[in-house]
């Protein structure tokens, strides 16, 4: 049964929780990936940031409904999801676009497994962790389908 190690890579690009966006969207570009591993001052992982969280940064606000009664404002619809996508457009550093629930994986995880969550949760890519939370790996999408050709060429 392959595990996680057998086809990870190895050689994993990270940011830290304090660049500037600009860095993630340069990564992007240079490697063609499309998730990027967050780390903190200790690089131990913190977020995961992806293509879609920066270019949630050019789409439209959308400000929510108000209504007022009796000098009392009332919103139609989350005021908190406001306030969260201000923060995400108007944000300078990674910390403030990653997402914090990352979902990760330890080197003895099985790829079918992997591959699972990969479809369910519509996932690019899957850190893989030591038991510091350190990166020690990465599994994409990219990397199950050279599995998938690699088999069918022993075939």
């Amino acid at each position: 049964m392959l595990k996680a190690k057998d086809i990870m890579t190895k050689n994993v690009v990270v940011v830290g929780e304090e660049d500037e966006i600009k860095k993630a969207a340069d990564i992007f570009l240079e490697y063609k990936i499309n998730a990027i591993p967050v780390v903190n001052e200790n690089k131990k992982l913190t977020g995961i940031v992806s293509e879609t969280d920066l270019v949630y940064q050019d789409t439209n606000l959308h400000i929510p409904t108000v209504f007022t009664i009796f000098d009392s404002i009332f919103y139609l619809g989350s005021s908190k999801h406001f306030k969260d996508d201000v923060q995400k457009i108007t944000a300078t550093k990674i910390k403030d676009i990653m997402n914090k629930n990352v979902f990760f994986v330890k080197e003895d995880e099985d790829i079918f497994n992997i591959a699972t969550v990969m479809a369910d949760k519509k996932f690019y890519s899957i850190p893989v962790v030591n038991n510091g939370m350190e990166i020690i790996g990465i599994v994409s999408r990219y990397d199950i389908i050279k599995l998938m050709s690699s088999e069918k060429e022993k075939q």
